[in-house]
């Protein structure tokens, strides 16, 4: 992956883009989070999970982002089509976010059990990220083919910023969690999140929409 320096803006604008879109999708309830959590209540392993979490991210979205550039290369009118698709997907996924907004939630991690090994986390760590099929959609088709829209040049710094986001969220979820534990528990806490996710994809999904009309 070659992260280009030929313009710095347009660079930046697409690593937050990535970013953006990464944090979107990346911050939301489910069994990898609290997974991610719970270990960093009990303080254990905590490193490595972390950056098993990141890594696993930063592959699926560096496979998603290649594969489907080559897969689309040769086929504007298939890119056009699928920028479409990502948008209306982005877009009720905004909208699920503002519903969710305003039904109060909230995420647990209980702190008690008896530790266990590095080997037997990990692999729980691998269920909880590779056997999720939402992974596949969300980060390989999803993010992969945003990326791909991506001029070649600065693909890379799609990639970088997705990462990026994957990064910084396991990261606070994990070495954060004796401080986000109680946040994470307030349910007004989350709807203003999903609040701002909403939003976000909205805008997010307008942009996908300009550029997949703009390759008809």
């Amino acid at each position: 992956m070659t992260l280009s320096t030929a313009s710095m803006p347009d660079a930046f604008s697409i690593f937050f883009q990535g970013m953006t879109l990464g944090l979107g999708l990346i911050v939301a309830i489910g069994s990898q989070n609290a997974f991610v959590l719970r270990q960093g209540l009990r303080r254990e392993h905590v490193g490595s999970i972390v950056l098993f979490c990141a890594l696993a991210d930063a592959a699926l979205i560096a496979a998603g982002v290649m594969g489907m550039s080559r897969a689309l290369g040769q086929r504007p009118l298939l890119a056009s089509a699928l920028a479409l698709g990502g948008a209306a997907f982005l877009a009720v996924y905004g909208w699920q976010a503002l519903r969710r907004a305003r039904q109060p939630q909230q995420l647990r991690a209980a702190e008690g059990g008896a530790g266990v090994g590095l080997g037997a986390v990990l692999a729980q760590a691998a269920a909880f990220t590779l056997l999720n099929p939402h992974v596949y959609l969300d980060t390989v088709l999803l993010v992969g083919s945003i990326g791909a829209q991506q001029p070649g040049a600065l693909r890379g710094w799609f990639i970088a910023g997705a990462s990026a986001a994957s990064v910084l969220w396991f990261a606070a979820l994990g070495f954060g969690a004796r401080w986000l534990a109680p946040w994470f528990a307030r349910p007004r806490a989350w709807q203003v999140l999903d609040g701002l996710i909403g939003i976000t994809m909205f805008v997010l999904a307008a942009l996908l929409l300009r550029h997949a009309l703009d390759g008809w």
